[in-house]
Formats: C-alpha cells, structure tokens, sequence
C-alpha cells in the first residue's frame, strides 16, 4: 500500500499505478489486485496535509520485486507514505485453522449421526 500526495493530477496517479503494475511484472511477479481506494484522510499530518490518495496493490512472487518497488518508492516524489506487507505465512495459518475446523464438524456430524442410528435401533427394538 502507498499513499500518494493529494495535489498529484488524476492522471498522474493512474500513470504510477500503470508503471507500478508494469514494475512488478517485469521483475517476474504478479499483481493479484490492484485497488485503488481514492483520498481519505489521514490519521495524522504528513507534510502539513490531512489527506492522501491511498493504492493498495496485492502481488505474488520472490522478494526481488518487492525490494526493487521499494527502492523506487524511496525516491518519487509523489509518494508520501508506503508500507509493505508479507501476509503468506497469515494465509497457511488461516488455511491451517479452516482444515481443522472442517475435520472437527466432520467428526461431529459422524458422531451425530451414529447417534441417531442407534436411537432408531433402539424404538424399532422396543
């Protein structure tokens, strides 16, 4: 996500999101979404500017882009905050936590239903 300066044209922000997504692909990853969230203020002055044109782009791939993203961030002018983000360990763990949960209603809906079995066994025995 980076934020870029309000008084920047339109155009110019769709142009450094354009170069932005191009950056990526060229150092071989991949923009998964590209969400460009418009102005919002923000939650402290930066510049003596309450407000900034927020970007969030999400990418897939090795570390080297991200580092080339950064490196050129550091230097335009335009961008006056960016923070990057690794979230594919959040993701494994959350993948992790949806297996188990899945395994555990399986296990129940076993348990329940061996239940109801021996339940109609037992008034069709009396």
């Amino acid at each position: 996500m980076y934020i870029i300066d309000p008084d920047v044209a339109s155009d110019k922000v769709a142009k450094l999101n354009e170069a932005v997504g191009k950056l990526v692909e060229k150092e071989g990853g991949k923009v998964v979404k590209m969400e460009d969230i418009g102005r919002r203020e923000m939650a402290y002055p930066i510049n003596k500017k309450n407000e900034g044109h927020y970007v969030l782009f999400e990418i897939e791939g090795t570390g080297q882009e991200i580092a080339e993203l950064e490196r050129r961030m550091r230097v335009n002018d335009m961008i006056v905050r960016y923070l990057t983000v690794r979230v594919d360990e959040d993701r494994k763990s959350a993948e992790l936590m949806r297996e188990r949960r899945e395994r555990r209603q399986a296990r129940r809906a076993q348990f329940r239903a061996t239940e109801e079995t021996q339940a109609a066994g037992e008034e069709a025995a009396a």
